[in-house]
């Protein structure tokens, strides 16, 4: 396989992948045959950062030489609608038809195993398996594991291992990075923000991607049909001042019905946080999404108060300080009696 000319290192806070890790990780890639087939994973329901930092990983790995190439994610092979529009989406595969048995599986942002579903099994039918994340639940669960919990999202380690195969950098790639790395900030809103966050961005923006068109397209655009859900789920929320030590609880939910009733898909439900986590009176914010009849998707924020990550580990999910979630099961009533039992416990100080 032939390389090109390498770009500029990203760059992330805190204590990252050892050397040693990089130069494994960029071995397995450059180990491959030129018949290699490699399958990309990405977690259950994608969000942003694991869409994009697959699919722009993948189409780094297609500009250095692989040929055999697949991407996919586990449940129904639905992209949300601000997705749709990123390149490489040619690469995506069904899950159930995903090569059974790849020379090389790459997992993006995937916090545990469990996150890959139907497709953890990969993970030792292929002959080595290579995990990129940035949460610090994360046990590392491949063969080599690139797991920076300082970095913003996993499209910064994404871009790190680019760097180091000499892959550059092209509009294509940079927009599935970028697009990665807005939606795990916030638009650069979150306190994972650093100066190497910016000085990324200002790599992918100068190969002359539009971040406007981006922003709409991801974060401004949505149906009416869920303006009306948003406002009916944010309706019955509920704030619990005395949760979490006197910092205060606030927690909604929506359920299958909810969604049947406005004629909307369950990706549009992902931004509803985001309103939930304004509320001035409460440390901790959560969402609960109904998923099947008697399970949850559950996310989580926290403003510094609480780690989070905590409770979704000892509930059985995974995430960071301020930004985690879990699979909850039972009522939705019982889910969050599930939450309160874990806030004091993961008070921050």
């Amino acid at each position: 396989m032939t390389s090109t000319a390498s770009a500029p290192l990203a760059g992330a806070a805190g204590l990252g992948p050892a050397e040693a890790d990089w130069a494994a990780a960029e071995a397995l890639v450059r180990a491959l045959p030129p018949s290699g087939r490699v399958l990309l994973i990405c977690h259950i329901n994608p969000d942003g950062d694991a869409l994009g930092s697959m699919l722009g990983f993948g189409l780094g790995l297609r500009q250095f030489g692989v040929r055999e190439l697949q991407a996919t994610f586990p449940g129904p092979p639905e992209v949300p609608e601000p997705f749709r529009g990123l390149p490489g989406l040619d690469l995506l595969v069904p899950a159930e038809a995903a090569d059974p048995a790849p020379d090389l599986v790459i997992c993006f942002d995937a916090a545990s195993e469990s996150r890959l579903g139907e497709l953890a099994g990969r993970l030792s039918s292929a002959g080595a398996a290579l995990v990129l994340d940035h949460h610090a639940s994360n046990p590392g669960f491949g063969t080599v594991n690139l797991v920076d919990p300082g970095a913003a999202a996993t499209s910064v380690v994404a871009e790190q291992l680019l760097a180091r195969l000499g892959v550059v950098v092209d509009e294509a790639i940079a927009e599935c990075l970028y697009v990665a790395l807005t939606t795990d900030t916030g638009s650069f809103r979150f306190e994972a923000t650093t100066p190497a966050v910016h000085q990324m961005a200002a790599r992918l923006l100068a190969t002359g991607i539009s971040p406007g068109d981006i922003s709409r397209r991801v974060f401004d655009t949505r149906p009416f049909g869920a303006v009306r859900l948003f406002g009916e789920v944010l309706g019955r929320a509920r704030l619990e001042p005395a949760a979490a030590g006197g910092r205060g609880l606030v927690w909604t939910f929506a359920t299958l019905d909810d969604l049947a009733r406005h004629d909307q898909r369950p990706y549009v439900l992902e931004a509803l946080i985001d309103s939930v986590r304004c509320t001035a009176e409460a440390d901790v914010s959560c969402v609960v999404k109904q998923t099947k009849p008697a399970e949850w998707a559950v996310s989580m924020r926290s403003k510094g108060a609480v780690d989070v990550s905590r409770v979704a580990v000892a509930l059985g999910g995974g995430g960071h300080t301020f930004a985690a979630g879990f699979t909850g099961r039972g009522t939705v009533e019982q889910v969050v009696e599930s939450i309160r039992g874990q806030l004091d416990a993961a008070l921050i100080g």
